[in-house]
């Protein structure tokens, strides 16, 4: 049985600025948290469905190589991408990207995943996952907050 996991952030800049943020090159670069042992090893630079991304890293000893197909796109308002190949044995995630009514945006990541092994992975591993996947999303929202608010991100 899939598992839930929600993020939500404001960030004061319109839906099209923060989306236009996530198609830039090297945002997923920089939203790999610098303590996770993964390394974007692969992508042809879109968020459009059927483009891929791979990365290659580690999961406490054992090499990883993660693939991800985006398999939704409706610019500025949402993206999404599934796992193909990698640590889970599902993933699905949706980036969102509500207007709040004020000039800015609520960026949300939905993800859908379950663990290897079920349901012994999830009494074994799911705390575990869960806390790891919090500690990455707060990271990823900060960034992104970080950059788009200042316009960093544009000079990089």
């Amino acid at each position: 049985m899939p598992v839930c996991f929600t993020k939500e952030t404001r960030v004061a800049a319109s839906p099209d600025e923060v989306f236009a943020f996530h198609e830039s090159p090297g945002a997923l670069t920089a939203l790999i948290p610098p303590w996770a042992p993964m390394a974007v090893a692969a992508s042809d630079g879109s968020l459009r469905p059927g483009s891929r991304v791979v990365l290659a890293g580690r999961v406490g000893p054992l090499p990883v190589r993660w693939v991800a197909v985006h398999t939704e796109y409706d610019p500025p308002h949402l993206f999404a991408d599934r796992q193909d190949a990698g640590p889970f044995a599902r993933w699905y995630h949706r980036h969102r990207f509500v207007a709040d009514g004020q000039g800015g945006t609520l960026l949300r990541d939905e993800v859908e995943y379950e663990l290897p092994v079920a349901p012994f992975g999830r009494w074994v591993a799911g705390w575990l996952v869960r806390r790891q996947l919090q500690r990455m999303f707060d990271y990823r929202h900060d960034v992104t907050r970080r950059l788009v608010e200042s316009g960093s991100w544009r000079t990089r």
